[in-house]
């Protein structure tokens, strides 16, 4: 494990760097499959299937017509496809095509193993105890806002 001599932060200020290194890392995993760090987002919440322009837009914080300029670039590079929503004809949901889903699923994993490797030296009990407080964080951000964050992808054996 590595050690400094720096003070620990605190909470916020250590939450606020983490999501300045989680960003980094889909920065440069971006940067391996050609994509914009917000294309790489993009590309892994639609590995779960389809996803309306509107959750997208709560999930990526994105104002409708920021959402709509990165959808159309992508849709234009053949990474996703506007597709009916069979419950309501007059709105659309965003899918991977085959080319799309190939990448996203790269990001995703360059992503995840990326961030694993970031903790790799931390105990067990640690992560454990991280990804329980993010989780109680997310939980209550749910509560507060009824914003449901997407449930993770897949069985990850390393969570």
């Amino acid at each position: 494990m590595v050690t400094t001599k720096q003070p620990a932060p605190r909470f916020s200020e250590a939450l606020v760097r983490l999501a300045h290194l989680v960003q980094q890392v889909f920065v440069e995993v971006g940067r391996e499959h050609d994509l914009t760090p917000q294309q790489a987002q993009l590309l892994c919440l639609l590995i779960g299937g389809p996803v309306g322009m509107t959750e997208l837009s709560r999930t990526l914080h994105l104002e409708k017509s920021s959402l709509t300029g990165l959808v159309d670039r992508a849709e234009k590079r053949g990474l996703v496809a506007r597709v009916r929503d069979t419950r309501d004809r007059r709105t659309c949901r965003i899918a991977l095509t085959p080319d799309g889903e190939r990448i996203g699923v790269l990001a995703h994993d360059g992503t995840t193993e990326r961030l694993e490797a970031l903790a790799a030296e931390l105990p067990r009990e640690h992560r454990d105890l991280m990804a329980a407080a993010i989780g109680a964080i997310l939980a209550e951000h749910t509560v507060r806002t009824g914003r449901v964050w997407p449930p993770p992808k897949g069985d990850d054996p390393a969570r």
